[in-house]
């Protein structure tokens, strides 16, 4: 019997505070959206700075503790009334969850072929640890997927009958939170931290190997590849030991021994830390690296064991939106509740995870060391392997093919679908399936590699790579890596995406070739995790428009069938200041689209413009610009001019740097200055700093500037992305097809315009053919990047800060021949205070009015 869904509420009482009213609507509007399950979908938009986080683990986990309390009291079913094998006593979302079988595994042995054994007698045993066990596969779907298994040393949940009995019992429902970074997860925990839930719900939290790692050896890697794969080479003895050992205690430790990692050798610790961080509470990533190190065990692997008896788990996108992440973590959604933040690009950040790139000296790389594996073993590998390194071999010097540029002049960049691209390389008859299936299960990928590293011969051949090894692609196995990756991209549907194929230059400087499947179907991803979610929450400070999410993500959806919740700011009115600046000073206007601003008079406007503001506006300025290129430009040019030296009489200036380990770093100095400026003002000299930062950068999403920090929030110019990005134009291409094919009455056939055009056109004309959907997305990136940006600056209700939109297109009407209004797509809440100054005397006296305000008021 399904129990009755917890009564709405309007009290939240681990609620650290009284909450403001807005957010109150929100908690009691997550609480109803999660009582209207299964099946739930809801978005709600609450703007940066209104406690958004705090709100939803207070709903959230309220609705949990209720949703358990009511199945616990829930009356039996009368008798007989179950179904076959269904316990009457069980909520049906218990009943509902069946846990996969384990894998069994072989624990037969093929033995070697005869002359296997004469060659290895009397070769030396270095050569042939790199030889393969002889491979059959069974079944052609070759889909062997084991959720809830997690193999790997030390692990609870192997195959040892002993450790079998260890493992918890699976917690459902439960929670998934989840979001882009670790530092937004980390900034989640801090704020359950400051709720009752932090000691009454079993928190985990999960991280990449990177964040994790407490191995000197492997974390000095330096890059994220490089640390996975030499934390899974470790542990690849692991399998063929657990094998022998089933039933026999003896032999059981000495397999617990194999492991290469030092950090996973020892299980009595593994369950220890398992105990130490159940015993302390919500924990982020820093507080399990510790306990990790203080304890002397791999934190990585102890706390994805603690995800089955978890009550919540917090994690970023990558572990719970990628399929193959799931089932690797073992994370099982059945009935529970997934709540996604950060979620204003979502449909984006599913599709980019599923995209796959191999350049042209990656396979060349890839096809060297196959070609030497093969001729070194070819007359002692079964049939078996050799046929699917023969195939490997075919298949790497087929792509090879599709990126010689031909001699005539032909365009070097294309676009296909993924049957016109097999057809085109005469590769269609391959079972791509049962090839990714023996790359999975056969170790070839380290066995090839493995061998290459030993052998100088062939190392010698590939200089090019030993130049590159710092670098990722400079890997040998992150060479096989990127092929398996491109591999299974090919088993998609043809419609879900399109590969690009990048041949490379003839004149000119050499770029590298490469073949990308760009991913463009994210409905395809985000039904499996809606599927079996019992509901899904969607929540940002700006997730608006509606109908493009719901368009790309769930477009058989009726509108009405999704919640949806937005409210205002936290902050009166008179705290922010949005302007959208049309002239300069001297009164030119500001034109910053791509043809007008690099000229030097702008970019000279621009100074002037800015050498005014830094005069009347206290603290810190941050300045966003479309892209790092212009950023330089531009500062290249003022200091040129002198205008630099002008700003800093009056602000120190600072440059967001392309690398984001250096981030941390000048923001640090950013506030140190404004800090200092503040503490020693006298109302004359330096009065804070300037921060020159990027849309789409680190600082424009996840930084917050709140109080000093960012008194003013200058964007210059509309980032609009660049129409010639091939991925962009495949992406307008495919959602406005979508959207043909969903308007009533429209000739479905339009929707399929593009389908078969392989030659990419230039993205304007792209865009001019657009009716709607394409265009309509195009704009939408550019507004969301800016109010990702301005946004920053408001972080509470006492925070206030001016917001300038530097463009006269931020002033224009909207019109059916060209872009909407940029404002339109405003957040309502700076919207409905955005004023438009025809000159640059209104501007500076609106600034100045404001800040003596809100200087007095406070």
């Amino acid at each position: 019997m399904t129990p009755p869904p917890p009564p709405p509420r309007k009290d939240f009482p681990a609620f650290p505070f009284a909450p403001y009213p807005i957010q109150a609507e929100f908690m009691s509007f997550l609480y109803g959206a999660l009582s209207s399950g299964p099946g739930a979908l809801a978005l709600l938009e609450s703007p940066t700075g209104t406690g958004k986080t705090l709100s939803i683990i207070c709903s959230a986990l309220q609705w949990l503790l209720d949703r358990r309390d009511a199945a616990a009291t829930a009356p039996a079913h009368p008798s007989g009334g179950a179904g076959p094998g269904e316990d009457d006593d069980e909520p049906d979302w218990m009943r509902d969850f069946t846990p996969l079988p384990p894998e069994k595994e072989s624990t037969k042995k093929k033995p070697k072929p005869p002359a296997i054994r004469k060659a290895a007698g009397r070769r030396p045993r270095r050569r042939w640890e790199f030889l393969l066990e002889e491979y059959e596969s069974d079944g052609e779907d070759g889909a062997r997927h084991g959720v809830g298994k997690r193999a790997h040393c030390g692990s609870s949940s192997s195959s040892d009958g002993e450790e079998l009995d260890e493992e918890e019992e699976e917690v459902t429902p439960k929670v998934y939170f989840t979001s882009r970074t670790h530092s937004q997860l980390s900034q989640f925990v801090g704020e359950l931290k400051r709720t009752e839930f932090a000691g009454r719900i079993r928190t985990v939290c999960l991280g990449s190997r990177k964040n994790l790692c407490i191995n000197k050896d492997v974390l000095k890697l330096g890059s994220a590849n490089r640390i996975n794969e030499r934390c899974l080479e470790l542990q690849k003895n692991k399998k063929s030991s657990k094998i022998k050992v089933e039933d026999d205690k003896r032999k059981a430790r000495q397999a617990k021994n194999s492991c290469g990692c030092p950090m996973l050798r020892n299980r009595s610790l593994q369950k220890e830390f398992r105990s130490e961080v159940s015993n302390q509470g919500a924990l982020d990533i820093e507080d399990l690296a510790h306990i990790g190190k203080k304890i002397g065990t791999c934190p990585y692997y102890g706390s994805r064991d603690m995800v089955r008896s978890a009550d919540l788990v917090v994690l970023p996108y990558q572990s719970l939106l990628l399929k193959s992440a799931r089932e690797s973590l073992g994370l099982n959604l059945k009935n529970s509740v997934v709540i996604i933040d950060e979620a204003h690009n979502l449909a984006d950040s599913l599709t980019n995870m599923y995209n796959s790139k191999i350049t042209s000296s990656q396979l060349k790389a890839v096809l060297s060391h196959l070609d030497a594996y093969l001729n070194r073993f070819d007359n002692v590998l079964g049939a078996g392997n050799r046929r699917y390194i023969q195939t490997l071999t075919v298949l790497t010097r087929s792509f090879l093919r599709a990126l010689i540029n031909n001699q005539d002049g032909a365009s070097t960049m294309s676009s296909m679908t993924i049957n016109q691209f097999l057809f085109s390389l005469d590769i269609d008859n391959i079972n791509i399936v049962k090839l990714c299936q023996y790359v999975k299960e056969s170790n070839i990928i380290h066995k090839v590699s493995g061998y290459a590293n030993k052998i100088p011969s062939i190392q010698d051949g590939v200089n090019q790579f030993n130049l590159q090894r710092e670098h990722d692609e400079g890997s040998i196995i992150a060479c096989f890596q990127a092929l398996v990756d491109f591999l299974r991209s090919l088993l998609n549907s043809n419609d879900d995406g399109r590969i690009i194929v990048a041949k490379q230059k003839l004149s000119g400087q050499p770029e590298e070739a490469y073949l990308k499947f760009v991913m463009l179907c994210a409905e395809k991803i985000f039904s499996e995790v809606t599927r079996d979610a019992y509901a899904v929450i969607l929540a940002g400070g700006t997730l608006q428009p509606i109908e493009e999410t719901r368009l790309r993500l769930c477009p058989s959806l009726p509108p009405t069938d999704i919640k949806f919740f937005t409210c205002n700011h936290i902050v009166p009115p008179e705290s922010i200041l949005p302007i959208a600046v049309t002239r300069g000073p001297s009164g030119m206007t500001f034109d910053f689209s791509y043809n007008s601003r690099s000229s030097p008079s702008m970019i000279e406007e621009l100074g002037r413009f800015i050498c005014n503001i830094v005069t009347v506006v206290p603290e810190g300025v941050v300045m966003f610009f479309s892209s790092y290129d212009y950023e330089r430009r531009v500062y290249d040019a003022w200091t040129t001019a002198g205008t630099i030296s002008k700003i800093c009489k009056k602000k120190h200036v600072f440059r967001e740097p392309r690398n984001s380990a250096d981030v941390e770093s000048v923001l640090n100095k950013y506030k140190e200055t404004i800090q200092s400026c503040s503490k020693n003002s006298q109302g004359q000299g330096i009065n804070g700093a300037l921060l020159l930062a990027v849309v789409g950068g680190k600082i424009s999403e996840g930084i917050n500037f709140s109080d000093g920090m960012g008194r003013c929030v200058i964007m210059v110019g509309l980032p609009y992305p660049s129409p010639s990005d091939v991925e962009l134009v495949e992406t307008i291409k495919h959602i406005e097809t979508i959207s043909s094919s969903f308007l009533v009455g429209d000739d479905k056939a339009s929707g399929r315009k593009y389908d078969d055009e392989c030659e990419l056109q230039p993205g304007y004309d792209i865009l001019r053919k657009c009716t709607k959907g394409g265009r309509e997305y195009y704009e939408n990136l550019c507004m969301k990047a800016v109010n990702q940006s301005i946004g920053r600056a408001i972080r509470h209700i006492n925070d206030y800060a001016a917001m300038l939109l530097v463009d006269s297109r931020y002033a224009q009407a909207s019109s059916s021949k060209s872009f909407s209004c940029p404002t339109d797509k405003l957040p309502q809440w700076i919207k409905a205070r955005l004023s438009c100054a025809q000159n640059y005397g209104e501007v500076h006296r609106l600034l100045h009015q404001f800040f003596k305000f809100n200087k007095q008021k406070r």
